[in-house]
Formats: C-alpha cells, structure tokens, sequence
C-alpha cells in the first residue's frame, strides 16, 4: 500500500539515535512521504534540520498550545520568520487543548490567532491540535470560531489557497459535527492512532463523511501507538495500521486508498507555495 505520514516528531529525543533505520523501515513499509512539524521554536529549527539532512522530508513550523504560555514575542517572530524557507510546507502544530490546559486559555487562543495568520498570509496551511476534556467540546467550538475570525472557509483563505485545504484537523477528536464544520471551512482531516482508542468512537463515522481528496493519516510519532505496533515509541512505518482502519470504515481497498491519500499529500502541503 502506498502510504504518507502527514504528522511525525521525528526530531523529537526518542528517534536520535536510530533514525536512518526508522526512514528505512518506513520506506520498506510503503511510506513515501512524511510531514514533520514543530511545537516550538527549537523543534521547528530541529524539523528543518532534518530536512535538510533527509530529502524525503517536508516540515511545519510553529508554536502548540501547550507552548503558547512560555513563547514571548521575540520567539513568535523568530518561529514565525522560518515560514519563509522553502522546505517549510504548513504552519503547525498549533490549536488548543483544553483537557490538560499547560497553558492558559487566553494564551492559547492568542497563540493560535497568530499561527492562523501567518497560515493565511503564507498560503501554507495551519496543522491543528484541539482536545476538550471529557465529554466536553469546548475546545472545538472556540477552534471553530477562530478559524472563522481568521477568515478560513471565506474570500481570504480562498484568495491565498485556491481549493486546497487551508487546515488540517490533526490527529482529529471530536464529534461529527465539529468535523462537519471544519470540512465546510475547507479543512482537511488527518486520522492517528488515536481512532483506536475508548471514546474516540466518533471518528469512525467522521471518516466516512470526509471526501477522498481531503483526507490524510499520520502516527503523531513517537506518540499514539495503534494497536500491534510497539508502545514504547510509534513511528512512520505503523501509518500502515491506521491507513487499514481508515480503507475498512470507509469500505475501500487499502490499493485504492494509497494513492489518493499520496495525492492529497502532494496537493495540500508539497505544491504550497514557497
């Protein structure tokens, strides 16, 4: 099966000292294409790093939530500036989480106000975190409604991306509707490992409601093991777990599934402009 991971730390700690052997074994598992993005300043210089080392590789530079108390300024402008480097195809991880709040709500908020701005002023698009506690979805609707403000699903976002995605929900969590209106702003949908998990049944029906062409899957490695890879550390090469999941709900072949989701890798992050 042809395979992409669309979401993958691989500058995170736990991959420094073996990572040619986890690209091979992710090229041997079919995956041709892999996203990494930052969550910080240093992690979006380190994603860069490895693309400059690793050919095969594209990157994301921004500032997570959980980031967003400790990120001053100067560090937005410095994270911010490194958008205009070619290598760099998406503004992200950013968005909110609400269920372990590291940082407080208003910075998060203003935190991804900033990296939907530069999504829109860029042309490359933003990567989104959103998690609620529990059985709430307050997260969600505030992403809703910052995407919204931001001018996603309107003249501005369109101005800059045409018809690709302005946004993709990655690792996406919520329920349908939460979905359905993030589709309905242009935004993509990114399915991890996370869909194995208790409560996160709703992304079994959400999988089906998004169209072929804005559909993607990740590993968020070295987290959200799917079941039958190893616990201690998720990598590219387990992308293959999930992408079967996803082809089963949506009652497509895996072959078939492959290239379109390769497709959608190349339209929605590698042809952004530089």
């Amino acid at each position: 099966m042809r395979l992409v991971d669309s979401h993958a730390h691989l500058q995170s700690p736990q991959f420094s000292d073996d990572l040619p052997e986890v690209l091979a074994a992710a090229e041997v598992a079919g995956v041709e294409r892999i996203l990494v993005p930052g969550w910080d300043e240093a992690s979006s210089l380190g994603a860069l790093d490895l693309v400059a080392r690793y050919p095969r590789l594209v990157a994301a530079v921004g500032i997570h939530p959980h980031a967003a108390a400790e990120t001053d300024d100067a560090a937005w402008e410095r994270t911010a500036a490194l958008a205009a480097d070619p290598a760099v195809v998406g503004i992200g991880e950013t968005g909110l989480d609400y269920d372990r709040r590291f940082s407080p709500i208003e910075d998060q908020l203003r935190n991804l106000r900033r990296n939907l701005a530069l999504a829109v002023a860029t042309g490359k698009p933003a990567i989104l975190h959103c998690r609620s506690a529990a059985g709430q979805r307050d997260a969600q609707d505030a992403l809703l409604d910052a995407m919204r403000v931001a001018g996603f699903g309107g003249s501005a976002a369109r101005a800059t991306f045409g018809d690709r995605p302005p946004a993709i929900l990655h690792s996406v969590s919520g329920p349908v509707d939460y979905v359905a209106a993030a589709l309905e702003r242009g935004g993509a949908v990114s399915i991890s490992g996370l869909c194995f998990r208790k409560g996160e049944e709703a992304t079994a029906e959400s999988v089906r409601l998004v169209s072929a062409d804005r559909l993607l899957v990740e590993t968020d490695a070295p987290y959200l093991s799917p079941p039958g890879a190893p616990r201690r550390r998720n990598e590219p090469a387990w992308v293959r777990i999930t992408a079967a999941w996803v082809a089963e709900r949506r009652g497509e072949h895996p072959d078939a599934l492959g290239p379109q989701i390769v497709e959608n890798f190349d339209r929605i992050f590698v042809s952004s402009p530089a």
